[in-house]
């Protein structure tokens, strides 16, 4: 089974992981505030071919780190918005008849379920994907929503220096209007507070409406220029 792994490029640290347990597909991630060159690019995707993946997705990116993959081939398949939050007017997290506590270990099946029923198949969760978004900040917070003893909702939101970053929020789409997303924010933005950052980043798809309009709702500000996840496949004649 493959590991997320660091591949080294050109003095460049780019970070690779199966991609949602696909060991055929890679995703690559960017360390956060590296600006890669187009030479660095294709260097991580040798690396990347010579280990035996077939297709590459990116990390949402945004557009000045989407040109050097555009020019090694890469091609936009998903576009996001980007909000922030300046943690000013954070919604209560609590819900009449829900619990917010940890998110265990026993709790990943769940959890895992439940996202598959709250996002689409290329947005979906596996445990891997679960494991890299808890990883992928210095600090992060596991919360889940009970429910009569049913786990319903969850969110995993990291922080790094002065930035949060609300990795993953997700509901069960039998428990949506109860009040169980704002909850899981207002406790995302109220961590965030405690360990002293000063603003909030989440991203979600365009086509998810429920979710943007939620996060309008609760505070959260479009940035003006989105993000992208871009692709490149490896089987492509000549690479």
């Amino acid at each position: 089974m493959r590991r997320a792994e660091t591949l080294i490029a050109s003095d460049a640290r780019v970070r690779i992981v199966p991609w949602r347990g696909n060991h055929s597909v890679a995703l690559l991630s960017p360390t956060p505030g590296q600006q890669l060159r187009p030479d660095t690019v294709q260097e991580a995707v040798t690396q990347a071919k010579n280990r035996g993946y077939q297709q590459i997705f990116t990390s949402a990116l945004a557009i000045e780190e989407q040109l050097a993959f555009e020019k090694c081939g890469f091609k936009k398949v998903e576009e996001l918005h980007l909000l922030h939050h300046d943690l000013v007017g954070i919604p209560s997290s609590s819900a009449h008849g829900m619990k917010l506590r940890r998110g265990r270990t026993a709790d990943i099946d769940a959890v895992l379920q439940l996202d598959g029923r709250a996002f689409d198949g290329f947005w979906r969760f596996d445990r891997a994907a679960l494991f890299d978004a808890r990883d992928a900040t210095p600090r992060s917070r596991f919360r889940v929503a009970v429910v009569d003893g049913k786990v319903v909702g969850y969110h995993i939101t990291g922080a790094a220096g002065p930035m949060g970053y609300l990795q993953r929020l997700a509901v069960d789409p039998d428990f949506h209007g109860r009040g169980i997303g704002t909850a899981l924010v207002g406790d995302a933005l109220s961590w965030c507070i405690r360990r002293h950052c000063e603003r909030v980043m989440v991203n979600t798809q365009i086509s998810n409406e429920r979710a943007y309009a939620l996060y309008l709702h609760l505070g959260f500000e479009k940035e003006p220029v989105g993000l992208a996840v871009l692709a490149l496949s490896l089987l492509d004649e000549g690479r």
